[in-house]
Formats: structure tokens, sequence, C-alpha cells
């Protein structure tokens, strides 16, 4: 057995006759079978356990366990159909227990120019360099070296099978900019499906978003992610890619995020991307965007409101003066509704007193 450090990649010592002789098998889900929760947690294939922490691809996890490289609870696996529960049961590689690793998730703005790829000789810049963590991590799905926009990271195996995996149908939306000017014939032909060497590629949908002089601006949403599928399809309705970017991965967008920056995923939108990976529709459970807080009004001077004494009793009704009440009981005065008050009569002058100024 070798020293106790984690195998580098590609590193495998030699099988023996009886090793070679065992068959290798992937486990794959049947495209038929519906994803299910369960499949998340609980016993597992030991070479899916040791992908998904880092330890390289399942083929050459499968290649660990034929060679006798890996225990569970102390006891040396060599059959590829062995399942184990990574919460509950220890798992050594070269002897070395399985450390559990801090799941992480990142959003990155890749520009143009950048490999997705983990791995190039020619040292050119990555994706996975722009991310300042010193453990393994991959990319879900892969952009081409000219195309932008929204990528995924994480060392999530699991959840990056499922965001990846045709069977499970998580949608990518991608903003194409394209010569010359699409009719909406050919439209029609990408949605129908275009016949590429590898089978039939059709898009969700396609839609003209600006039209330009000489030059069409699409969004093209698709639930599949071959190599190269937009330049491909697009090619062969006779329209060449000028820029292609992704705009969106399932429920998460890109948003306001500068080209060349990196962020880590939100609760919120890691829980949504989960969700999209089980089959559930977020679209109907988006969070409504929360409203602006807006500033406090000033203060108005109260309205002047006469006191009440004693509770929530009326306050007492105004005396009226004498003479001055209303009829009451619906009477009406003498003269019926138009009769008028008749005049005082004139003040008659007293005779005595021009008696007495005579």
């Amino acid at each position: 057995m070798m020293g106790c450090r984690w195998p580098a990649a590609g590193e495998l010592r030699l099988l023996t006759p009886a090793d070679r002789a065992m068959p290798l098998t992937t486990d794959r889900p049947s495209p038929s079978r519906a994803p299910h929760k369960a499949e998340l947690a609980g016993p597992q294939r030991v070479q899916k356990i040791l992908a998904a922490a880092g330890l390289g691809s399942r083929r050459h996890c499968e290649e660990l366990i034929l060679a006798g490289r890996v225990e569970v609870d102390r006891k040396t696996v060599r059959e590829l159909g062995t399942k184990a529960d990574r919460e509950s049961q220890e798992i050594r590689v070269d002897g070395v227990p399985l450390a559990q690793p801090r799941l992480v998730y990142f959003m990155v703005n890749k520009p143009p120019g950048v490999l997705s790829t983990n791995a190039d000789p020619s040292g050119r810049p990555r994706v996975i360099d722009m991310i300042a963590y010193t453990g393994r991590l991959f990319t879900v799905g892969r952009l081409d070296m000219s195309s932008e926009g929204l990528i995924l990271v994480t060392n999530d195996g699991e959840l990056a099978n499922r965001l990846t995996h045709p069977r499970y149908g998580v949608e990518k939306t991608y903003q194409v900019e394209v010569a010359g000017v699409l009719e909406r014939k050919e439209l029609d032909v990408l949605r129908r499906g275009v016949h590429l060497a590898e089978g039939v590629a059709r898009v969700v949908s396609a839609k003209v978003i600006r039209q330009y002089k000489q030059s069409t601006l699409l969004e093209i949403v698709l639930n599949e992610g071959r190599n190269r599928e937009i330049r491909r399809i697009l090619a062969r309705v006779g329209h060449k890619v000028e820029r292609l970017r992704r705009v969106a991965f399932g429920p998460v967008r890109l948003a306001d995020l500068p080209d060349g920056h990196v962020r880590p995923l939100e609760k919120d939108e890691l829980r949504r991307l989960k969700q999209a990976a089980q089959g559930i529709d977020t679209k109907a459970q988006s969070p409504r965007r929360a409203r602006k807080p807006q500033a406090p009004k000033a203060a108005q001077p109260a309205a002047k409101v006469r006191a009440v004494i004693g509770g929530d009793q009326p306050p007492a009704p105004r005396p009226r003066k004498p003479g001055g009440q209303r009829p009451t009981g619906g009477q009406r005065p003498k003269g019926g509704p138009t009769a008028r008050p008749q005049p005082l009569p004139a003040r008659r002058k007293s005779t005595s007193v021009r008696q007495k100024t005579r």
C-alpha cells in the first residue's frame, strides 16, 4: 500500500489479472426512471461517494476500488456495486479517512478567452483560477473559450450531475447575436429540431429580442448541453454566431454581476437551484422583489379635535338661546310652508308729549 496521501489525478496502481477480469460498470441512472428525492441521501455506491469527494472521475474511482485501495469500516472493498453511507460509515483511501468537505457554490461571469475546463496543458487562464479557494472545484457544464456569461462552480458532484444531465431538464438561457436577419421560418426549424452527428437537437424556445441592420439578437433556451450546440444549430440554418452569452442557469440569473467577477450563491438561489435539480418548478415559487424603502413622510400638524371628557361619551349639545328653537315633530309655522313672518307694526307717536311741548 502506498503512503498516506491522496492519489494524484491519473495515478493508478497496476492491476492484477484477477482485477482486470472484473467488468467495469457505471452507476448512471436509467433514462426511463424518474428522479427521486431519496437519491440525494442514504447509501450510495462507493465510487460515486469518492467522485463527489473530489478524488477524480467515477471511472478513476472505480480503478481505485478494483486496486484494493478503498476501505469501508476497515474492510477492503473490491466490488464496484458496493454501497456505503458516508454519514454513518468510515471510508478510507490508502488508509486515509475520507474527509467531509464543506460544500461551496459560486457564480462566475466568465469573460471571453477563459477556459471552463480544469486541465489545460498550455497553461491558459481557467475559470477555477478566478476563485480564491484551495480545495478541488469544477464547473457545472461548460462554455467554450469564445463564449461568456454565467457559469456555476462547485465541489458538489451530485448537484452538478443533476444540473447537467439532460434527464432532469434544467433550462439554460442564452442571449445570442447572429449575423444577418433571422426569419420566422428559421426559428421554427430550431424549435422542431436540427439533425447533428449525435442526434436531433432542438431548443426549448427561441425568440428575437432586437433586430439590427446587419445582425439579430436572440434569446434561446436549452434543456440539454451538447458541445457547441447553439453555434452548430444556428450554422445549420445559415447564420454565424457573433456573440454568445449565458444569462441564466435554471432559476439563477446573472443579473448585474460584472464581467470577470465571482460571488457565492445566496441561500435562496441555492435552494431554488436544488429544487430545479429535483424537477420542481421554481417559477411559481420565485420570491417577489422587495420594495424599495421609502423615506418617512414629514409629520403633519394634527387636526384640532375637541376633547371628550368622561371617556367615550359624546360631548353635551350646546345650549340654544330662548325662542330660537326649531319646531319638532314635523310641525311647521302657521301660514303654510311658504308663509313669511309679518313685519312689526309701526310705532305711533305719543300725543301727550306734543301737547306738553306746545
